[in-house]
């Protein structure tokens, strides 16, 4: 064999700016909103959203993504230490973000969105949704880069060693020996990246006239179940995981894989196109009645 594991030693600071220092995971995220802005505007728009629109709902997104995945792990998983603490909340930069958080918050911000322009918002989460996928790639590589989230140990020649990062034991409390473990980071972009490639290009081949709501409900699948099945082999985040049958990542993971389900089966039950306009016209509803004289 060439190799037992992979060393992974790689400062997660890429240069610094006087007191700034800017950081692998912040240009990951910077290029998740990037990428998914540059996808979305040569391939994804029409023409019921100009520039000023794409503008704003790239605010609406950001906005969204960032105060969702801080208040998710801050709730989701250490509720009882930031509700004694609320300060530390605003305190992002020390880390701590949560997808399942982002993921609603998104949902959130794209419905306040389409209340304003008076947009379909099954139309516009079936597109945005591709471009998210893309974004999570990018910010779990971000991850790797952060030397976090990694998985638990294994003797595959593509394990990790994680030199940078200290980790303690979720029960005791004594630190770990540094030994190859799951490049789970990866496992999640790469799963990312694929579940990108099949939305976009079914998407744009349009091989089936579906209704809208379809691709929204097949990525919630396909992203939360990859989610589950890798936190298999992710370590806890938190020590109440420990013990536990299926960790907080997972059981959060379940009720978006059912409303997955839900918008799957509910659009194969409705009258089956692919919506090329924002907002799909009915008939106007002819009044009857005599008229009454005045």
């Amino acid at each position: 064999m060439i190799f037992n594991y992979i060393t992974w030693n790689v400062d997660p600071e890429i240069f610094h700016l006087g007191t700034l220092s800017i950081r692998w995971y912040g240009l990951m995220f910077a290029m998740a909103f990037l990428s998914g802005y540059i996808v979305f505007t040569r391939y994804l728009r029409t023409d019921h959203l100009t520039n000023e629109m794409l503008d704003e709902l790239l605010i609406y997104i950001a906005v969204g993504t960032i105060i969702g995945a801080r208040l998710g792990h801050c709730f989701f998983y250490e509720p009882e230490y930031f509700l004694r603490n609320p300060i530390e909340i605003l305190k992002i930069w020390k880390g701590g973000l949560a997808s399942h958080g982002a993921a609603i918050t998104i949902l959130l911000a794209l419905w306040l969105y389409v209340r304003k322009y008076k947009l379909s918002f099954l139309w516009l989460i079936d597109r945005i949704v591709i471009v998210v996928a893309l974004g999570g790639a990018f910010i779990r590589t971000g991850n790797l880069f952060n030397s976090e989230i990694y998985g638990l140990p294994t003797d595959l020649p593509w394990g990790f060693m994680f030199i940078r990062d200290k980790l303690y034991d979720s029960a005791t409390g004594e630190l770990l020996p540094v030994v190859p473990r799951h490049p789970t980071q990866i496992y999640e972009a790469l799963s990312y990246l694929l579940i990108f490639a099949a939305l976009f290009i079914f998407y744009r081949k349009r091989s089936m006239q579906v209704r809208d709501g379809y691709i929204f409900g097949v990525f919630m699948i396909a992203l939360f179940t990859a989610r589950f099945l890798i936190e298999f082999v992710k370590n806890d985040q938190v020590a109440f995981e420990a013990g536990m049958s299926f960790n907080m990542g997972q059981l959060l993971s379940i009720p978006f894989i059912l409303a997955g389900v839900f918008f799957v089966v509910w659009t194969k039950k409705r009258p089956r196109y692919f919506s090329q306009t924002p907002v799909p016209k009915r008939p106007a509803k002819k009044k009857t009645g005599k008229k009454q004289n005045v």
